[in-house]
């Protein structure tokens, strides 16, 4: 039903940019026909409105990725600086929140870690709404903040880094489809304690599932019929612990390749002395408006980075050197 829900979404959108170029087109043909400046300049205005949408509409329809319409956490780490990160990091967490609640995502508090004299150590929050995940996931990596700091007595300039990793919450309910061609059942008779009957009989089954290579076989049950059900119960509970340790692999790769939280791995820079400054090291998307930026005016650099990833034209080099 979800799936169902934005293909229609999809559909509806585009049924409307089309309504809305047949309209603003007919206006300027209208309006050149009867030589009325006012609906020809209408007509414009809607043109420019809807090239505006459909840019919006064009990158949204590149959030393709199998997990891009989840939901998903937000995790914040402070990094090297002590307080001054702590406090950094509980910066960049009002920064996200901002921004998921100017989007209309309900935002959840899962955990949280005090800074021992301000901020925090670390917390994480789950973000609920449509493409949770495909927006948020271009702020994983290593944020960088360049400031006076409120804590030094000495109003000295400091460098603090905290980082930010995203991840996409996984329905739990995992669909075990197995298909009846991938799977081989052998009976035999069944071998040593059971009685006169299991042993007389055919009543044990072996089934091998052919894709995976998992064997089960069950012999404990008078009928083959009963037996083949048992099996199948184990084939089930195989298959979904193997499909959960194939999660827990591929989380602990991304865990294994997450980078140190400090010098040389940021993606982004926020620079509020000695100028103002947001950059982006990957895009190259910056902006002065620091403090926008702070109360969650991001989409620009999400937008730059979403784009560049898919496109591959992401300026790699300019992490580290950054």
């Amino acid at each position: 039903m979800r799936e169902r829900t934005q293909l229609q979404t999809n559909l509806d959108r585009y049924h409307g940019i089309q309504k809305d170029l047949d309209d603003a087109l007919t206006l300027i043909e209208l309006g050149e026909m009867e030589d009325d400046e006012d609906t020809v300049v209408e007509g414009e205005q809607g043109l420019r409105a809807l090239k505006d949408q459909v840019a919006k509409a064009e990158l949204e329809s590149l959030l393709s990725g199998e997990a891009d319409s989840n939901d998903c956490y937000l995790q914040v780490n402070a990094g090297a600086g002590g307080t001054e990160a702590q406090d950094w990091a509980q910066i960049l967490l009002r920064m996200y929140t901002r921004w998921a609640e100017q989007h209309g995502y309900k935002v959840e508090y899962v955990e949280e870690s005090d800074g021992e004299e301000a901020g925090i150590k670390s917390a994480t929050v789950k973000v609920s709404g449509h493409n949770a995940f495909g927006w948020l996931k271009t702020e994983s990596g290593v944020h960088r903040l360049v400031r006076i700091s409120p804590y030094d007595s000495a109003a000295r300039r400091h460098t603090s880094f905290s980082s930010v990793w995203v991840y996409p919450v996984v329905d739990d309910t995992i669909e075990i489809e197995i298909l009846d061609k991938d799977l081989r059942v052998d009976t035999y008779r069944a071998s040593g304690a059971g009685g006169q009957h299991v042993n007389r009989t055919e009543s044990a089954v072996r089934i091998t599932h052919m894709p995976s290579g998992i064997v089960v076989a069950c012999q404990s049950e008078r009928s083959q019929h009963q037996n083949r059900d048992h099996a199948m119960k184990m084939l089930r509970a195989r298959l979904y612990e193997a499909e959960l340790r194939r999660r827990e692999e591929a989380a602990q790769a991304t865990e294994d390749a997450k980078s140190d939280i400090g010098w040389g791995h940021q993606i982004r820079s926020y620079v509020l002395q000695p100028y103002q400054m947001v950059k982006d090291l990957r895009t190259g998307v910056e902006t002065s408006d620091t403090q926008g930026v702070l109360d969650g005016d991001i989409d620009p650099f999400m937008q730059a980075s979403l784009a560049s990833k898919l496109t591959g034209t992401e300026r790699r080099g300019e992490t580290a050197a950054g």
